[in-house]
């Protein structure tokens, strides 16, 4: 399965994206529910945001949702951190 995860706005507006393929990771199902559960709660279209708050774009395996802060799920924000702290 491959997770996409592109952050923009925030203070600085600069833009930070991620990948990681969980293909052949021990974890793999801990990522597929995640994922799942992060999709689930995302947007078909891009929701209005705060001032200098961070908008997400989420892709998995071609499926794209949006979401913003401060209205993240927990599922959401775990799975974005997850990605852009592990994804090259």
């Amino acid at each position: 399965m491959r997770i996409h995860v592109r952050r923009t706005g925030g203070f600085a507006g600069v833009p930070r994206q991620a990948e990681i393929d969980t293909a052949g990771h021990a974890d793999e199902h801990e990522w597929r529910e995640l994922a799942a559960a992060a999709l689930a709660e995302g947007r078909d279209s891009p929701p209005t945001g705060v001032p200098d708050g961070f908008s997400y774009t989420i892709t998995v395996d071609g499926r794209t949702v949006y979401c913003a802060d401060p209205r993240l799920t927990p599922e959401q924000r775990r799975l974005i951190t997850r990605v852009l702290k592990e994804g090259a």
